[in-house]
């Protein structure tokens, strides 16, 4: 007769090779189902493509600085940063969108230039896995986990009552739009014109329907083309910061500079020296580099699984010729780039 343990040897090494092979298909299980980007990323660098509109733009150069930061401050965070060359490139702006969820990128923080064209490819990122914060302007889809920007309607009402006062409520004002399909801008114009009825019902507007579109050319071809039709206008109000530049350079060349009071969005060595020489009267300042940082730091908090908020507003601030100086103000006009793009 055999031994005990002789006879139990086969049992246990049967055992094993059956809590082997369950161990195996649960891993292939869990690959299946999606989450093995999670646990890929736990410990390994995490990939994020920042998308913003442009390129061109003092704006996104301070986004591309902020998200930097970010990713510098967490660590373990490398930071893509491809754009289009121009803010009207739709075409461009979801290829790349594409390109990286084909790369397979851990996360996505884009600033869309069109509200409705970009809505596919981030649904397309969603659904391989890819998260993705929005910034700057919003998408209509509900699949991207947070919306990190500025109040735009309310720098819109800010610029209204600045405008008006500057006006004592009455006398003849045009506004001159960004670009169809931008919800940024969409949104300072609807605040603008809200903001107009609410502090000025007795100014006239005699031209709210004119786009400015993405370049400074274009911008000040239009503007141009919009005093020359309506002739003396006392107002002027332009929703971002190449619309500002493109009516600044109008305003100049036809010799109306500081005879127009004159309210822009957005800012720039140009605009902000304009500001200083009374040709410009306000400008509503978003924080951009505030929008990159928080926009990569709730992307890793996504990946990560960590609390994050679903909406982030990076505040707006109205600086006039009075308040350029302050602390605060400069702060915001002036952040360190150089530090974090290593320029």
């Amino acid at each position: 007769m055999k031994p005990l343990t002789s006879l139990l040897l086969p049992l246990f090494a049967a055992a094993s090779l059956f809590l082997l092979a369950g161990c195996s298909s649960s891993t292939k299980d869990s690959k299946e189902t999606g989450s093995e980007k999670t646990e890929s990323t736990s410990g390994a660098t995490l990939k994020i493509a920042v998308i913003p509109k442009g390129s061109t733009h003092s704006f996104w150069k301070s986004i591309h600085a902020g998200a930097e930061k970010a990713a510098q401050e967490v660590g373990g965070v490398e930071i893509i940063w491809q754009g289009p060359q121009k803010d009207d490139d739709r075409q461009m702006q979801i290829q790349t969108v594409q390109n990286f969820v084909s790369r397979g990128v851990d996360g996505i923080v884009l600033a869309p230039l069109d509200d409705r064209a970009l809505a596919p490819p981030v649904n397309a990122a969603v659904k391989r896995n890819i998260p993705v914060v929005i910034i700057d302007s919003d998408l209509q889809s509900t699949d991207f986990s947070s919306f990190v920007a500025t109040d735009n309607k309310l720098g819109g009402k800010l610029c209204a009552r600045r405008l008006t006062e500057l006006l004592g409520g009455k006398g003849k004002v045009i506004m001159l739009r960004y670009a169809e399909g931008s919800a940024s801008t969409l949104a300072r114009e609807a605040g603008f014109l809200e903001g107009m009825k609410e502090y000025g019902p007795g100014i006239e507007l005699v031209s709210t329907n004119q786009y400015a579109g993405a370049t400074m050319e274009r911008a000040f071809q239009a503007s141009q083309n919009l005093l020359n039709r309506y002739g003396q206008v006392d107002g002027i109000f332009a929703s971002n910061e190449s619309a500002t530049q493109g009516m600044l350079r109008a305003l100049q060349t036809m010799g109306k500079a500081a005879k127009v009071k004159f309210v822009g969005f957005d800012s720039n060595p140009t605009l902000l020296a304009a500001l200083n020489n009374d040709q410009i009267q306000g400008l509503a300042v978003q924080n951009p580099f505030r929008m990159g940082y928080e926009g990569v730091k709730t992307a890793v908090a996504v990946l990560k699984k960590q609390p994050f908020e679903k909406r982030v507003d990076t505040g707006v601030t109205l600086v006039t010729k009075d308040n350029i100086n302050t602390p605060e103000v400069k702060e915001l006009l002036n952040p360190d780039l150089k530090k974090w793009l290593n320029e």
